[in-house]
């Protein structure tokens, strides 16, 4: 009757140990998932900061000739980039498990501030570049706000210089 007990006992202990080993693959997998989610949005916020440079790039190369015409192609994995031609800015904003910048402060990199807001377990980052006395921002030749979201392919972005108004280049945004 002892061995019966002794190997109930010997399967008993397996699965508890089982249980436990299994527990902890999972705490340990849940807080690697997090950080990696966290790379993944800081890499993101990164390459966001570098296309809004770039475009900003692009617009000092058109202002000096109208009729200039450039293209530039953004992918965006996450988020959302909005032209926004009332208020004369770029912005681009995203859910990030990452913080990437103090809750509620502006932070300025280059030309482009990035701002972050806590909402409940994960930020909202918003990066935006501002135009107010320099360009008059337009997206097709209208001053309205145009937004574009996740997309599998990159989105064809042509900017044009289409003069001077008050004193501003007028720089229109389309996308194709």
């Amino acid at each position: 009757m002892k061995k019966r007990y002794k190997k109930g006992q010997i399967w008993i202990e397996t699965v508890i140990y089982t249980l436990i080993a299994l527990v902890m693959i999972g705490v340990v997998l849940s807080v690697v998932k997090q950080k990696i989610e966290e790379g993944q949005d800081k890499i993101i916020i990164e390459g966001s900061i570098n296309m809004l440079e770039d475009i900003n790039t692009i617009f000092l190369s058109i202002k000096g000739v109208v009729g200039n015409k450039r293209q530039i192609q953004v992918s965006i994995k996450k988020g959302a980039l909005e032209i926004d031609g009332i208020n004369n800015q770029i912005l681009f904003e995203m859910e990030s498990e990452y913080e990437y910048s103090e809750h509620g402060k502006n932070v300025s990199y280059g030309n482009v501030i990035a701002n972050t807001k806590k909402t409940g377990k994960t930020s909202i980052v918003t990066l935006t570049t501002n135009y107010p006395n320099e360009y008059d921002i337009q997206y097709k030749e209208k001053d309205e706000k145009k937004s574009l979201t996740k997309s599998q392919t990159p989105y064809k972005i042509f900017i044009t210089n289409n003069g001077e108004n008050g004193g501003k280049t007028i720089i229109d945004l389309e996308v194709v």
